[in-house]
């Protein structure tokens, strides 16, 4: 397969994998922390939480290099972190304060860095799947090597645009990485009510789509399956999609919780958590010790806390600066 050079990484080291277990620790914090003040009243309207499915934010966007794009769900607070937003800026996002990403103006649901080729946050179910189509055929056109990453959750592939974006992608051999996060519940509705197949990589193959089924829970299992895809894709062989199955520990937003899922169900899936996957898999290893792992959780629970702290002391934008994202100067008409 050719690749560009310099742009295939290479297998990842013992301090690669300990810092993979911090990023993961710190998206699982920075979710409780939410929680916490979103109870507090200090984040507005709701949030969609990600514990359960870490292993797919830092594994997936530890594939990609710097200059890559990403398209994110509204549950996507993990993938942004992964990605390097700080959580200052992520915290202050959601708590509507000016340190935000994006000033405090888009909240939970719209966590965008356009320097860490985050192109978009969507809150409209598959939204970011053509978008990432775009931003993958304007990379061909340049030929500059570029791949894009598009997430999305299971309940979007059963909308027109994961098909309409899949059959464009595969018609115009554009390189790009769809990534369905299947957590088994769209919304507040087991996967199997609504849909006909239970493995969903199939609807890549019917798409004309090289398509594989992932471990969601196996941060390992997912770093490799993207950085193959992202090889594959970069190498001009065409789009890949990706299954990843995993599950959500919390409900679907702050105001569910959850109890239509069946007795045991989640206690399973807590058997695999991605955090003790991890640490478990770096303890046998020889890689992480009983006493780094728990200076590790100390200070990265710390670094979350001061994060929130900061973004909570600075304050809201102000109207005039709100309304310099919604109406363009003249200078630009």
């Amino acid at each position: 397969m050719s690749v560009k050079e310099g742009r295939v990484h290479v297998t990842p080291s013992a301090v690669d994998r300990r810092g993979w277990f911090e990023r993961i620790l710190a998206i699982r914090f920075f979710e409780e922390k939410v929680q916490e003040l979103f109870m507090d009243g200090l984040v507005e309207g709701t949030t969609h939480l990600c514990q359960g499915q870490e292993a797919i934010s830092v594994g997936s966007t530890a594939a990609l290099s710097d200059d890559d794009y990403m398209t994110i769900t509204y549950r996507g607070h993990g993938h942004a972190l992964a990605r390097g937003m700080p959580p200052e800026a992520a915290f202050g996002e959601l708590m509507g304060r000016t340190i935000g990403c994006c000033h405090g103006v888009g909240g939970s649901m719209h966590l965008t860095d356009f320097s860490r080729g985050l192109i978009g946050s969507f809150a409209i179910i598959g939204a970011g799947l053509s978008v990432a189509v775009g931003a993958a055929l304007s990379a061909q056109r340049r030929g500059d090597g570029r791949v894009a990453l598009a997430y999305c959750g299971d309940g979007a592939t059963n909308i027109g645009t994961f098909h309409e974006a899949l059959n464009m992608a595969a018609v115009w051999h554009a390189p790009v990485v769809f990534i369905v996060e299947n957590n088994l519940y769209a919304e507040y509705t087991p996967l199997q009510v609504t849909t006909a197949v239970t493995d969903l990589a199939q609807r890549g193959v019917a798409n004309g789509i090289r398509s594989r089924i992932v471990d969601g829970q196996d941060v390992d299992a997912v770093y490799e399956a993207v950085l193959e895809a992202v090889a594959h894709a970069r190498g001009d062989e065409g789009p890949s999609l990706l299954e990843m199955k995993t599950y959500r520990f919390r409900g679907h937003s702050r105001t569910d919780p959850a109890k239509y899922r069946s007795a045991g169900e989640l206690e399973k899936w807590l058997e695999r958590d991605p955090v003790t996957l991890l640490e478990r898999r770096l303890r046998d290893e020889g890689v992480l010790s009983d006493d780094e792992a728990h200076e590790i959780r100390v200070r990265v629970q710390k670094e979350i806390d001061d994060a929130a702290a900061t973004a909570a002391a600075s304050p809201p934008p102000t109207l005039d600066a709100a309304r310099a994202f919604v109406y363009a100067s003249r200078e630009l008409r």
